[in-house]
This record gives structure tokens, sequence and C-alpha cells, in this order.
């Protein structure tokens, strides 16, 4: 019989024990749920880095390849120079060119970029490295990494390269680009603004980017442009 008075019942004690055991399990099932959906978060980024092993090479021992392809990225703020890290990507090509390691260079951004004119920032300032003018060519189209992997195989007709980016992009780029059917090795480029704090920023944000990079790749993305073929880099590189 309940106790009428103001004390707890051994019914309410045994209920309130079975709510505290409920607690752990809760947290416990809390925890492996989220440690699933940081796992299933991850594949694509442990896609992106596992399948590039083997195929990124520092400057100094880059392979050799007829063709370098170099990504764009934001001009400087008078868009007629490239940022610092572009700059740096271009000077990386350049050394390859100029140490017999590539012929022609691929340079692939955004024509119509909100900084400005990607391609032609890039080809300015590679013929102001030395780089002949008739060695390089400009695709105005390579509107995103897949886009500029894409439009190498598919317009210009690339089978084997080097591309270079820096440090954090280029697992995902060489991925990218072999997947689609380019034998690519990496480079990685120069970077002398990259300081910790701008390469754990440009880190996560390539660990996010690998998900949209795996999900074009499953379903197979056409490239924003469509262009018939060109052959401006067969043709710079019979020159």
């Amino acid at each position: 019989m309940a106790d009428s008075g103001g004390g707890v019942s051994d019914a309410e004690v045994a209920g309130g024990g079975s709510v505290v055991r409920r607690r752990p399990r809760r947290r416990r099932r809390l925890v492996i749920l989220g440690v699933v959906v940081l796992l299933l978060a991850s594949l694509p980024w442990l896609w992106t880095t596992l399948a590039a092993r083997g195929h990124v090479y520092a400057e100094a021992d880059a392979p050799a390849a007829d063709v370098v392809i170099v990504l764009g990225t934001a001009v400087a703020t008078d868009r007629q120079r490239p940022g610092e890290r572009l700059a740096g990507r271009l000077e990386t090509a350049a050394e390859l060119v100029t140490s017999g390691r590539a012929e022609v260079v691929l340079v692939s951004g955004d024509g119509g970029g909100t900084s400005g004119d990607e391609p032609a920032v890039m080809t300015a300032h590679l013929t102001g490295l030395g780089v002949d003018a008739r060695r390089v060519v400009a695709d105005p189209f390579g509107l995103d990494t897949y886009d500029s992997c894409t439009r190498a195989r598919e317009v210009y007709g690339v089978q084997r390269a080097l591309i270079v980016t820096q440090s954090y992009h280029l697992s995902r780029a060489v991925t990218l680009c072999r997947h689609l059917g380019l034998d690519v090795d990496g480079v990685t480029a120069r970077c002398d603004d990259c300081g910790p704090f701008l390469l754990a920023e440009k880190s996560v944000r390539d660990y996010f980017a690998s998900g949209k990079a795996a999900w074009d790749a499953v379903r197979g993305r056409p490239p924003a442009v469509r262009s018939p073929a060109d052959p401006a880099v067969r043709d710079a590189l019979r020159g």
C-alpha cells in the first residue's frame, strides 16, 4: 500500500532508476550516431585523399609530361595581375616548362570571373615569366576543378598532364582528373602567403568541397559549357 504521507514510494524510486539508466543509453546512441554521420561525411574526402596517393609531387620531384594544367583562382584587385596563390601556381608551371619537364601550359579558369578574366591574366603573367606565348593555351570555361579536368580531355584532347595547384587543393584535383580519364600527376604550387591559419581554412573548405566533387563524379555531370574540339594544345606541341 502506498504511503499516504510526503515520502517517495518504492515504485517511484524504481521508476526514477530506470530513467537514470535510460539516459546513458541515449547518450551512447547519440555518440554512435554522431560518429557514423562523421564517417559518412568524410568518405568523399577520404576518396580524394587516398586516390591521389602516389600521384602528388613537390616541384623539384615532378615527372615529365607534355602538358601542364594550371587551375585558375582569384586575380588581384586591379584585375590585371594574379593574386598571390595564382601567381604561385604560374611560377611553378613556368619552372616546369623552363626546366624541360613540360612543353605546353593549359591555363584553365573563369574568363568572366567576379575578380577578372583569369585565363587572360594567367597568360600574360606566364609570358612575363619567360614562357613563349605560343606554348600557352587558355580555356576560359574552366569554371571549377571538375570542368577544367573534363574540358582538358574532351575539348583539348589532353591525355597525359601535370596539374598545378596548392597543397590543400591538389589531391581533389588529381583525383577528379584521374576519375575523368586523364593520366595526371599533381605538382604542389608555390604559396608564399600560405601561413598555418590560411592552410587550415582552405583545408576545411576543401574537406567540404570533396563532397560536391564526389557527387559530380558519381552522376557524371557534364561541364557547364560545352565546346567543340579545339586543336590548340596539339598545335602548340607541334610548334
